[in-house]
């Protein structure tokens, strides 16, 4: 099993995939080892009740983001909140994986 589980979130997890695919690879390259997902908001429920150590929303559902702090509330490791941030639109757009990988990282090292 991996050592964190990073889920990405966007409208049908498709824009996503290709975003998780360049993560993957800078994961490796940074000998990070990381479960790294997208799935469609829609089905985010069931990855949190299975236990995600972050979650990052793409820009396009970025107004989703109070409903996604409620879900994520004390469903945590030690019943704290799971991190959660929108991921940053430049590197979104740019496909970044590197950026994005780092900006998962913070929020789980806190």
């Amino acid at each position: 099993m991996a050592e964190q589980t990073i889920m990405l979130n966007c409208s049908a997890g498709m824009s996503t995939s290709l975003l998780v695919t360049k993560m993957q690879q800078a994961a490796q390259a940074d000998g990070i080892d990381a479960e790294i997902f997208a799935c469609p908001a829609s089905e985010a429920d069931q990855h949190i009740e299975k236990g995600v150590d972050c979650i990052l929303l793409g820009p396009q559902v970025s107004y989703m983001r109070g409903e996604f702090e409620k879900k994520v509330a004390g469903k945590g490791k030690d019943g704290k909140d799971i991190p959660l941030d929108v991921i940053d639109m430049q590197a979104y757009g740019m496909m970044d994986g590197e950026t994005v990988l780092k900006q998962a990282e913070s929020l789980i090292n806190g």
